[in-house]
């Protein structure tokens, strides 16, 4: 019984990870709004929180996209579940965040 659950909770590898190009894309447009709005740090907080939920809330996307697709066009939407059914994904998300980040605080003191 216990090598059966052994590894219920494992977070698998996350380091294999690799977006397509078309998830870059995404997420490099919804970090970059993340980062414009100055959300950095809860976001971060809501990833390294929800982390081990990646996958739960992956597929709570792909039951909601009827609804919202109704508004919103479902292409980019249905990829980003997508990529968030990945379990390197929340890595990424947090990683490019901190990137963007730093992009525009050296764009700033650049400026400055």
């Amino acid at each position: 019984m216990k090598e059966s659950i052994k590894h219920a909770f494992a977070l698998g590898e996350t380091n294999k990870f690799q977006p397509n190009e078309r998830q870059k894309i995404i997420v490099d447009k919804v970090c970059r709004e993340v980062v414009k709005r100055h959300l950095s740090m809860p976001a971060t907080i809501l990833l390294e929180t929800l982390r081990p939920l990646n996958y739960i809330g992956s597929q709570l996307m792909h039951f909601f996209q009827p609804i919202i697709s109704a508004v919103l066009t479902g292409d980019g939407y249905t990829e980003f579940s997508n990529l968030l059914e990945q379990r390197g994904s929340v890595d990424y998300l947090f990683n490019r965040i901190n990137e963007i980040e730093a992009e525009e605080k050296s764009s700033v003191k650049d400026s400055a």
